[in-house]
């Protein structure tokens, strides 16, 4: 009995205590796609996606009743850094849902112009506000709107001590009027958060850890996702030593502290409730990353990164050294990445699928439209037949007694030309091994796609190449060879694309770099370079975010400036996030459906060159 009723009073305590409004909740899900459209429209940095943030402490003063219930010790607040701009998951704090949506908007304004300049938070929250409403002023109503509700929100002047009420008076010119205090009062407590202001201490991303060279463990086992897509602050830490104390020398109660040591990284062991272990990573404020280099009592150890070489591809030749983009230091690092090409051992000569025959079949039909009709060539010298016209006016000219030359009387009939090339590049990282449905990989999509684009670039006559990549860190990235521009299309090529497989991840900097490279060296007036994937860039190594994307997006800026034209198609349903920012808005498509990839490709094609 006593305890149903102390979780009824905890109950009723919490409710009263809490300041926000679920009926009028906005979600960053609802909103991220106008966020981020608004984001890079006013100027912000493509290259950053839109992502929840994650509650942190802040040691303001709370009311009474707040600390009764143990609420509001957290909040989150807004804040951007190399990797994304990151804005609460759900606001819930105006009464009114158009003043949670507008707060959504605001904080994406604001953060266009932070560069992250080493500044006090309050006087950089002043200027940044000042800057967004006198460059875009169609949002200053909208702020005016915001300023005055959170104005009601604050706490009252006369509750507080002399310190805090400077400090708040303080911060409510500062709303009023931005730019007119050069200082925030100092004062015991922090103040009350801003809610209009991006974070002023944000925490330091996971990413920005160093994790060294690892490579990380692959784990087939189950896995628990997070609901909260949060980031968690993290630090360096060393690893407590473990030791037999003997007697328990501390009070109990202290063992309800969450400052404890999670062993998340197992290497012997695996935690088989993942709910719980879910549960308590949400609880941590502050993870601590440390390395482990004890070994177990017995380990039997695999490596299951690379297959053994008899059971490998071919390698064609030692490598290729190709450089990559370093964005933070906007330099080219030669000689960075090495690229080996491969070759299928057990490609064997094989026909079409029976289940592609009858949309192959179809395909054909409408791509033989595209190639280059037959028309005469006239004024030659050598052809199939007389050129009658310009027979009799060599004899009417050699009658008059004219100067009549006797070469150009035939003419002959030849096929046209499109004058086009094109290279497929086809992602065949780990990530393709994932299931479209109950009995369809990623992969078998992808197969099916290159199968079917060669049943119908063959038809067309154009000349076409095909190619896949993945990686495992800088070295090696491997290029697997299906189909050369010098080959001609068969059995055998067939073969080749029936025994590609999944492996590894995606540097997909280096693999447009030596596509350019090969397309480069077509005599072709239009050279296209078609790039199918179903993900971002990403590999073991530092590639993994926004370096990785920064150093693709250089690779497409040097693929335009050798006169080609990429494209990528991709069935990653986030690919509107950063596609854009890589190849344009109207350099890349989004395939819904994959299972629908391998009949929309040959007809994407089809728009692409017509």
């Amino acid at each position: 009995m006593e305890e149903k009723v102390g979780e009824l009073w905890h109950r009723l305590i919490t409710r009263i205590a809490d300041t926000h409004y679920p009926e009028a909740a906005v979600s960053l899900k609802q909103v991220s796609t106008t966020v981020g459209v608004m984001f890079r429209a006013l100027g912000g940095d493509g290259g950053l996606e839109v992502e929840a943030t994650n509650a942190t402490e802040y040691g303001a003063r709370r009311s009474i009743l707040q600390r009764i219930a143990g609420s509001n010790r957290q909040i989150e607040l807004a804040w951007r850094d190399d990797q994304a701009l990151r804005l609460p998951e759900k606001i819930d704090i105006f009464p009114e849902r158009e003043l949670n949506r507008d707060l959504y908007i605001w904080l994406a304004a604001l953060a266009v112009g932070d560069h992250q300049e080493q500044e006090p938070w309050f006087s950089k929250n002043q200027r940044l506000t000042s800057q967004t409403l006198e460059q875009y002023p169609g949002i200053r109503k909208r702020y005016q709107r915001l300023a005055e509700a959170h104005l009601q929100q604050r706490p009252s002047l006369d509750n507080l001590p002399a310190d805090e009420q400077a400090q708040e008076q303080a911060i409510r010119q500062a709303l009023g009027n931005p730019g007119s205090i050069d200082k925030l009062p100092a004062a015991k407590r922090p103040p009350v958060p801003v809610t209009l202001w991006l974070h002023p201490f944000p925490p330091i991303p996971s990413s920005a850890i160093n994790s060294g060279d690892s490579d990380g463990g692959k784990n087939s086992g189950p896995t628990k996702e997070l609901a909260e897509q949060q980031r968690r602050k993290a630090e360096n830490a060393q690893k407590p030593k473990s030791q037999d104390k003997g007697l328990i020398t501390i009070r109990m109660e202290n063992i309800f502290s969450w400052s404890q040591f999670l062993n998340l990284d197992r290497g012997s062991e695996e935690n088989e409730d993942l709910e719980s272990a879910a549960d308590a990573v949400k609880d941590q404020d502050t993870l601590s990353v440390t390395r482990d280099n004890q070994a177990s009592a017995g380990t039997l150890r695999f490596d299951l990164d690379l297959p053994a070489e008899a059971n490998d591809d071919l390698v064609l030749s030692e490598g290729i050294l190709l450089p990559e983009w370093d964005y933070k230091k906007q330099q080219l690092q030669e000689n960075h990445c090495r690229l080996v090409p491969m070759l299928a051992k057990d490609a064997t000569p094989s026909d079409l699928p029976e289940h592609l025959r009858k949309t192959a079949k179809k395909l054909r039909a409408q791509f033989q439209y595209l190639a280059p009709a037959r028309m005469w060539h006239r004024g030659q010298s050598d052809g199939c037949e007389i050129d009658i016209d310009a027979f009799l006016r060599y004899k009417t000219d050699r009658a008059v007694g004219g100067m009549a030359s006797a070469d150009g009387l035939f003419r002959d009939l030849r096929a046209g030309s499109r004058d086009l090339a094109c290279l497929m590049l086809a992602d065949l990282s780990l990530s393709t091994d994932t299931w479209v449905n109950d009995h369809l990989r990623v992969i078998d999509v992808v197969r099916d796609s290159l199968l079917l684009f060669a049943e119908s670039l063959a038809a067309s006559g154009d000349r076409f190449a095909m190619y896949g990549f993945s990686s495992r860190k800088r070295d090696p990235v491997r290029f697997h060879h299906l189909k050369t521009f010098d080959e001609h299309y068969s059995r055998l090529i067939r073969g080749r694309i029936n025994a590609i497989k999944p492996g590894y991840y995606t540097r997909m900097g280096a693999a447009i770099r030596h596509s350019s490279n090969l397309l480069k060296k077509e005599h072709a007036e239009r050279r296209l370079l078609l790039i199918v994937t179903d993900g971002k860039p990403n590999d073991l190594d530092k590639y993994e975010g926004r370096y990785g994307i920064e150093d693709t997006r250089q690779a497409i800026h040097e693929a335009r400036s050798l006169g080609l034209q990429p494209f990528c198609v991709t069935i990653d349903t986030k690919g509107n996030d950063y596609l854009p920012h890589l190849f344009g808005t109207g350099g890349y498509v989004v395939i819904h459906k994959p299972s629908q990839l391998p009949k929309e490709l040959p007809l994407l094609y089809t728009r692409l060159t017509t």
